[in-house]
């Protein structure tokens, strides 16, 4: 059965050493986390991580039953078959020489992105969007000089239905 990409959205109580049993969890039993992100809810007692993993469907339904065994796991969501709203956040540093300023902000023009920093020979960019258009966006900055990149992760929610 061949991998894809499962996006895990647990609830959990917002306490000291949770994340690092989840996480613990994970890497006892060899399986990687592609990418975390953790913050609490509207209620500051439970906090939602939103996990992305590459593994086939029963590794995941083991990684769910395991996960629901954790003492401070509320619920355990699995998104990536249902309709869920995703987003992500880069902040990416790239060259900024004279003959590129103007193609760089077309670009964040046409993605909506913003300019949050600039410098003699940089502009940092800020882009929130779907990985489709986190792709795009970093593959139309590669050939001008991407210097660094720090990403947040997906987060993930449910769509309401209609």
């Amino acid at each position: 059965m061949a991998e894809q990409k499962y996006i895990l959205s647990i609830l959990v109580d917002n306490q000291p050493g949770v994340l690092s049993r989840i996480v613990g969890l994970f890497g006892g039993r060899g399986y990687n986390i592609e990418s975390l992100s953790v913050a609490a809810t509207i209620d500051p007692l439970v906090a939602r991580i939103t996990l992305v993993t590459m593994a086939n469907k029963p590794v995941v339904e083991q990684i769910i039953k395991q996960l629901h065994k954790l003492i401070n796991v509320i619920k355990v969501y699995e998104l990536t078959e249902a309709s869920y709203v995703q987003r992500e956040m880069a902040l990416v540093k790239v060259q900024a020489k004279p003959e590129h300023r103007a193609e760089i902000l077309r670009i964040v023009d046409i993605f909506r992105c913003k300019v949050v920093d600039v410098g003699q020979e940089h502009y940092t960019l800020e882009i929130t969007g779907d990985e489709d258009k986190m792709t795009a966006v970093l593959n139309l900055l590669k050939p001008i000089g991407i210097k660094e990149i720090a990403k947040t992760g997906i987060i993930a929610l449910f769509r309401e239905s209609k």
